[in-house]
């Protein structure tokens, strides 16, 4: 299995933001996760949503929503893990 991080980001308050990666091989399985950095406990600071787009016959492009759900700034992290 591959894991890695793909991308880090912030978000403002409330902010909703998307982000897009490329060129993925169409055969490999993968999973995304996004993850806060910046801790505050309590309930939850974030949402995501994963959207894909069969760029060409070879490679697959993944969209990425998150959303900032607390009234303060919130550092990301998106991970990736390739299943296959």
């Amino acid at each position: 299995m591959r894991v890695g991080v793909q991308f880090t980001g912030s978000l403002a308050a409330n902010q909703t933001a998307r982000w897009f990666t490329f060129n993925w091989p169409q055969q490999w399985h993968v999973a995304w996760y996004v993850v806060p950095t910046s801790p505050k406990s309590g309930a939850p600071q974030i949402d995501w949503d994963v959207e894909v787009e069969r760029a060409t016959n070879d490679y697959i492009t993944y969209w990425v929503t998150i959303r900032n759900l607390t009234s303060e700034p919130v550092n990301i992290e998106a991970r990736y893990a390739v299943l296959n």
